[in-house]
């Protein structure tokens, strides 16, 4: 009973929980375990899935994103009362990031059932919009990796190809005139240096614009290529 007690008083400290009725707080008190993270010891692997949303009780964390070479951005720092593995839960894809305990750090966790059950349910409008929001949030967190850790030229590779679609010969074509306005914003660029790169780029067959403005991405346009 004590336990039930403690962990009912520590979900009524945690801002996420306010809003829960006696009896979601009660049950949601009944579910979590308590859990010390050392200090570099992960919380959420990106690229695996834990199945449970963490809540920071004591202690401090980093949030960081690796990309394929090994290198580390750090996207967030999070303090007692912020929470992580949510998205996974929301929509069961793999962790976008690593969360690692920057110093010992206590959490509760909470598995995905008893997290299902203070979800409104999966038919309704409100479930839909939140999917939503935490696709853009991994969309968000690849583009700052991607800003991180790219040198312009492969962020205007990357925003390229994202930017492609297959038209019936089977080729990468964007069809809508590129703007090099609005891939300098895209890409957190100046436009003049935009400019060059995508000279460079046609210049070395990476790229082809059309008479129409559309313009052929080439296959060979991987990010490795353009050292």
């Amino acid at each position: 009973m004590s336990t039930m007690v403690s962990n009912l008083e520590l979900i009524r400290r945690v801002p996420l929980f306010s809003m829960l009725t006696a009896s979601q707080a009660e049950s949601v008190s009944n579910a979590v375990v308590k859990r010390r993270f050392k200090r570099g010891e992960p919380i959420v692997e990106q690229g695996k899935k834990s199945n449970a949303l963490s809540i920071i009780l004591t202690g401090r964390a980093r949030v960081i994103t690796t990309d394929n070479r090994g290198r580390e951005v750090i996207l967030a720092t999070l303090q007692p009362g912020d929470y992580v593995g949510e998205m996974s839960l929301i929509d069961d894809e793999p962790h976008s990031a690593t969360v690692r305990a920057e110093i010992q750090t206590d959490a509760l966790i909470l598995g995905r059932l008893e997290f299902a059950r203070c979800l409104p349910e999966n038919s309704s409008m409100a479930y839909a919009v939140m999917k939503g929001l935490v696709q853009r949030l991994r969309h968000a967190d690849r583009k700052i990796e991607s800003l991180a850790l790219m040198d312009v030229y492969g962020r205007v590779a990357k925003a390229l190809l994202e930017s492609a679609s297959e038209d019936s010969a089977g080729n990468a074509v964007i069809r809508d005139k590129v703007s090099r306005q609005d891939l300098a914003k895209m890409v957190g660029a100046s436009r003049e240096m935009v400019s060059r790169v995508m000279k460079d780029l046609e210049e070395r067959g990476f790229i082809e614009t059309r008479e129409d403005g559309s313009v052929l991405v080439k296959e060979r346009l991987g990010l490795n290529s353009l050292g």
